[in-house]
């Protein structure tokens, strides 16, 4: 038997039922579902009711006045859908990457990753941060974002803003920040390309992951996987992935204000990436260029950038 026609067989076997994909109950991660789902039935010639949105809100979408950080982190995006799929109640389960932890329990994997999308970040309310007013209220819930702000703008009043997009874009309108920020990727998937200022990634380097939606699933479940190999883009795992063993060696945690990027094209890869103090008086800032299957070489960056940094720095990494 072919590969082929056993990777049909497999494909075949088993559809007495819509395959379940859970996702988190937000806009933003229905649209990114949606397409994962569509991506799917494209891929294997699937009716529309051979597949099954799950939704459920995480416990990330019910807190509103706090940073998640202070709260458990990642894990209050993911720990629903992780129960979901743990317990068979859902096939796989579809997260933007920057939202996951970089250490996942061994009986998950990720089959796949859609194509990234656009990887920098939009201002919304200014049309650039040099043009925000003095002592402007910034709203962010990023580590990141803010310290990247402050390392460019001291004055800036950053303070925490939470709930999804169309709730952030409110307290815009209202008057209640001067502006804050939103990953580019996530406006032009709900069809809101036409908002916010463009800033570069020259200027502000993204979130690790940033732009990515991934498919997890049973590391045990090779149905799954074999119905993902499709759909999976190879550019965009490959970059992924050494993003996350860049924060991994760093062991950078939602504390941690890190952003990397990594490019990989043919057998060349790059990657970029800096790290920072929480309020911004120190910036560490280097890159790496590497062979695709060098992959060791998001770690050798992470001990690149530590060796640069102060005493104070290096503690917030490593604990």
């Amino acid at each position: 038997m072919s590969e082929k026609t056993h990777e049909d067989k497999i494909i075949r076997a088993g559809i007495d039922r819509p395959m379940r994909i859970g996702t988190r109950q937000s806009p933003l991660a229905m649209v990114q579902a949606e397409l994962a789902a569509k991506s799917i039935i494209a891929a294997h010639g699937w009716r529309s009711d051979q597949v099954e949105l799950v939704p459920m809100i995480a416990t990330g979408d019910k807190i509103k006045d706090k940073a998640l950080a202070d709260v458990g982190g990642k894990a209050l995006w993911t720990k629903e859908l992780d129960r979901a799929l743990a317990e068979g109640d859902i096939d796989c389960a579809v997260h933007s990457m920057k939202d996951v932890e970089t250490i996942r329990p061994d009986i998950f994997t990720i089959g796949a990753m859609l194509k990234r999308a656009a990887t920098h970040d939009k201002l919304v309310g200014a049309k650039s941060i040099n043009g925000l007013p003095e002592n402007a209220i910034v709203g962010t819930a990023s580590p990141r974002r803010k310290a990247q702000l402050l390392n460019l703008r001291n004055d800036l009043d950053i303070r925490l803003i939470r709930g999804n997009v169309q709730t952030r874009l409110k307290k815009i309108e209202d008057g209640e920040f001067e502006a804050t920020l939103l990953a580019a990727a996530g406006l032009d998937r709900l069809d809101m390309k036409d908002i916010g200022s463009t800033i570069s990634k020259r200027t502000m380097l993204p979130a690790p992951s940033q732009g990515a939606v991934g498919i997890e699933v049973r590391s045990e479940d090779r149905y799954m996987r074999q119905i993902l190999r499709k759909i999976s883009h190879t550019e965009t795992f490959r970059e992924v992935t050494a993003e996350r063993v860049f924060l991994k060696a760093l062991k950078a945690d939602c504390h941690s204000p890190v952003a990397a990027l990594a490019k990989f094209a043919g057998k060349h890869a790059s990657m970029r990436a800096e790290i920072l103090l929480p309020d911004g008086t120190e910036r560490i800032a280097d890159r790496i260029e590497f062979d695709h299957g060098d992959v060791a070489a998001p770690k050798r960056l992470a001990q690149k950038l530590l060796v640069q940094a102060s005493d104070e720095l290096k503690s917030i990494f490593g604990k």
